[in-house]
């Protein structure tokens, strides 16, 4: 997922980063007899002596329990720390005593932290009313409209912001996101460039530059591995970088403890990412294994409960500096930590790059290099990154026996119920997000409807909500000679709708290019849908592969776009192939290594403990030979 910018200069005009100061949470100057408690409170705040200001803050609030200043300053260290109830009820009072444009867009980041956007989006317009010329508000407005699925009136509003605010950095990286999020990757680019042009060591825009550049062809993959190398070179301080190289870590050997592993997300809650992991998690073997979650998720869900439950250990790593999340992992003792964000929302890949652990690896979350020079491996498997794809990363390619993901066989999905359509139409689709559907994959799909003049096409996902998205894709269409009345383009619906949206297709179509299908490719055969991939250059374009493979199904992969079109057409014309495939397809899928849990947490396991010995008993830089304990 696309980072929305919170890494950028507080908006305020303190020149602090937005850990040390307020973020997108604009400072409302003191106006009481306590000028000077709060003008000391904000210094302290500004920098990051928090609980200094804290203490003054409440200080002020014991002798007035309503001066909005300190109620919204507390609410802006409480929404910084991922406390938003707290920074909800504080900030909600200070506007009721003091309502200005900056308490009322500051209330509106609380609310959309908490997952009311309705809510958020209605207090950014009141910000808006008292101070038009907001530039943070408008910014703000931008990223809660896009939440709603109105990104033709977000990107007006990014752009308003920047009229107002040319060098606003961070309205430019979220721009960019917003533009991704309509296909317009090209464009999108140029906004990442742009932030990072205005402030070269913003971590989030550079990351999102290197994640868009994954749905982007224009790049070779080792020109995509240069400039990943780059971010830590801009992002991480030189000092900082030498201090990692130069670690070195004490750990007993693992005959009479266990393995501690930790796993490191901003993903632990509903997403596609613990979608995965929470198998894992059920399924690690706890004689072998000691589980440790380091959380950088804010608002939490049912998901993040369970994910909570099922760890040894779970650590909230919200708001905390790159440095105090090092000194704690350091101090639990990790052996060998894994990356499940890579270059995405809410990644902590600066702790990382300072070397928190001897072993550290990257998997599931991100489906190229980091880059980071402290990265030892990359997990994956022989069909997703084979062995020629080895110079595609600064990482040693770690290759499980098996597929490298294993899907929840899900009961509570509706039964496949497909029936071919009796006037003779064959529905193909894909409910892939909007950023895969570039330009390339739309211009294929172009070609196999007209190989096949029955077919028509379904489209499902979020973005489609966007009346602006849904005409882009008519128009692209259309100029590729496909009309109208062959395309149905539908929003994102509850999750059983979406699942029983696989019935009406006949056959689903993977994009092309550089970013495939993952999450999506697994609903669409668990529903009983046959599924043709093209092979990829990078893994990105290969995650199908790796899945179909792991199901028996090797033949729906094609190795160019001519056999894409040739394997559509094939399927779609024979229908008592599709009516066997159909019937039989969830029975064998769950019975495959695809829907293993239990085996995958064992071949990772293994990969860890074989990990780890190689650096107890290895020479590196990060090693010790002592089995001391430390």
């Amino acid at each position: 997922m696309s980072k929305t910018g919170r890494n950028d200069a507080c908006p305020c005009g303190s020149g602090k980063k937005y850990k040390h100061c307020c973020g997108h949470l604009q400072a409302v100057p003191p106006a009481s007899r306590f000028d000077q408690v709060m003008a000391l409170a904000q210094e302290h705040h500004n920098a990051g002596r928090v609980p200094q200001a804290q203490a003054l803050y409440r200080q002020i609030l014991d002798a007035e329990p309503d001066h909005p200043d300190a109620l919204h300053s507390l609410g802006v260290i409480a929404y910084q720390t991922g406390n938003n109830e707290i920074a909800a009820e504080l900030i909600g009072r200070a506007v009721q005593f003091s309502p200005s444009g900056a308490k009322y867009s500051n209330l509106g980041l609380v609310l959309q932290a908490q997952g009311k956007p309705d809510a958020a989006v209605a207090s950014y317009r009141k910000a808006i009313l008292h101070q038009p010329d907001h530039a943070v508000a408008h910014n703000n407005l931008g990223n809660a409209l896009a939440d709603l699925g109105n990104l033709d009136e977000s990107v007006a509003h990014y752009r308003r912001a920047l009229q107002l605010q040319p060098d606003f950095a961070v309205a430019h990286n979220n721009l960019g996101v917003r533009l991704k999020d309509q296909g317009r990757l090209h464009e999108a680019i140029e906004c990442y460039r742009r932030a990072l042009s205005l402030k070269p060591d913003f971590a989030e825009a550079y990351g999102n530059l290197l994640f868009h550049y994954s749905f982007n062809t224009s790049l070779d993959p080792r020109e995509y591995l240069a400039l990943a190398r780059g971010w830590e070179l801009a992002c991480v301080p030189a000092q900082e970088r030498q201090r990692a190289r130069e670690k070195m870590f004490r750990r007993a050997p693992l005959a009479d403890r266990r393995l501690k592993i930790g796993y490191v997300s901003g993903d632990y809650r509903q997403h596609a990412v613990s979608y995965f992991i929470e198998q894992l998690f059920v399924c690690h073997d706890r004689a072998r294994v000691e589980l440790f979650a380091y959380s950088n998720t804010g608002t939490g869900d049912a998901v993040t409960a369970r994910l909570q439950a099922l760890a040894d250990h779970w650590v909230s790593v919200v708001g905390t500096p790159d440095a105090d999340v090092l000194e704690r992992i350091e101090s639990d003792k990790i052996d060998v930590l894994i990356d499940l964000s890579g270059h995405t929302l809410h990644d902590r890949l600066g702790v990382f790059a300072r070397r928190a652990a001897p072993v550290q690896a990257s998997y599931l979350g991100y489906f190229a290099s980091t880059g980071l020079t402290e990265m030892d491996y990359w997990i994956g498997d022989e069909d997703l990154a084979p062995m020629e794809m080895d110079a595609h990363f600064c990482e040693k390619v770690w290759r499980l026996p098996r597929a490298w993901v294993a899907y929840r066989a899900l009961n509570d999905a509706p039964r496949p119920d497909w029936q071919p359509c009796l006037d003779g139409s064959v529905w193909l689709g894909s409910f892939n997000n909007l950023g895969k559907l570039t330009a390339q994959t739309l211009a294929l799909w172009a070609k196999v409807l007209k190989a096949l003049p029955q077919g028509k096409l379904l489209l499902k996902t979020k973005a489609l909500a966007d009346a602006g998205n849904r005409q882009r894709i008519l128009d692209a269409m259309f100029a590729h000679g496909i009309a109208p009345n062959r395309i149905e383009l539908q929003r994102e619906s509850s999750w059983v709708d979406y699942m029983a949206a696989y019935n009406r297709l006949d056959v689903a179509l993977d994009p092309v290019g550089a970013h495939c299908g993952g999450t999506t490719t697994c609903d669409a055969l668990w529903m009983g849908v046959p599924i043709i991939h093209a092979l990829g250059d990078r893994t990105t374009s290969r995650f199908t592969a790796s899945m179909l493979s792991a199901i028996g199904h090797p033949e729906w992969i094609a190795g160019s776009e001519a056999e894409y079109i040739e394997k559509v057409v094939s399927l779609a014309c024979d229908v008592e192939l599709r009516r066997t495939l159909r019937s039989r397809q969830r029975e064998r899928m769950a019975c495959s290594p695809l829907c293993d849990a239990r085996d995958l947490a064992t071949a990772l396991e293994n990969a860890y403990f074989e990990m780890f010995d190689r650096w107890h008993k290895g020479p590196g830089r990060h090693s010790s030979r002592s089995a001391e304990m430390s």
